[in-house]
């Protein structure tokens, strides 16, 4: 039955219908990450449920208007999984562009906002360049969840990375040992321990096309 359903998936870029879709999936996902607790709430539940709404919402937007990769996972056509890369062409982390600011500050807050860029900011000085994406989001839908499909979709992953011949690598923030065992055994090494804020964790890295 596992190996019916992954025959029946396929990775695409997303559409504009795509997004909302997407944005409830990612949304799903991270709902308890701690990197998204430490930077969004503050303590009101129904208060940090909107920021991240609001944060995932508008970092998709800006995703799609840049033109930088939004992948989906597809069973047939039903979206079940998502993996955002967004690449060094965009200015990130104190450089992100004022009407990104703008929107984020209205959805989440200064401290907040402030908080997403100094995430970002974190994550690129330990980059081996400045031609190297970050795995912004991952996710599947929950009832998708131990069926296989995560090391797919970060298989299509890699598989992007190595078509961008101007692209040295893609690096992602992981703080689970779950998340670690996914993307490790899925190509990617470690490039150093890393706190954000108050969430530690592993940088770590895919090299993309090495034998080209």
């Amino acid at each position: 039955m596992e190996q019916q359903t992954l025959e029946s998936c396929r990775a695409v870029y997303l559409t504009a219908e795509d997004l909302r879709i997407a944005a409830s999936i990612i949304y799903t996902a991270y709902h308890d990450d701690p990197l998204f607790m430490d930077a969004l709430f503050k303590g009101d539940r129904v208060a940090y449920e909107q920021k991240l709404r609001a944060a995932i919402r508008e970092e998709l937007n800006e995703l799609w208007k840049q033109e930088q990769a939004l992948i989906g996972w597809f069973d047939g056509e039903r979206l079940i999984g998502v993996a955002c890369i967004i690449t060094q062409q965009v200015p990130l982390g104190d450089a992100r562009y004022w009407h990104w600011r703008l929107k984020m500050l209205m959805g989440t807050g200064w401290q907040s906002t402030q908080a997403l860029m100094k995430k970002e900011s974190s994550i690129l000085e330990h980059l081996p360049s400045k031609d190297c994406g970050i795995l912004q989001f991952i996710a599947l839908a929950p009832n998708e969840q131990g069926k296989g499909h995560g090391s797919h979709l970060v298989q299509a992953v890699l598989s992007w990375c190595d078509e961008q011949l101007a692209l040295d690598g893609v690096g992602v923030f992981v703080n689970n040992a779950k998340q670690l065992a996914l993307f490790s055994k899925n190509g990617f090494t470690r490039l150093t321990s890393l706190t954000i804020g108050k969430v530690e964790g592993e940088l770590l890295f895919y090299r993309g096309h090495e034998d080209g």
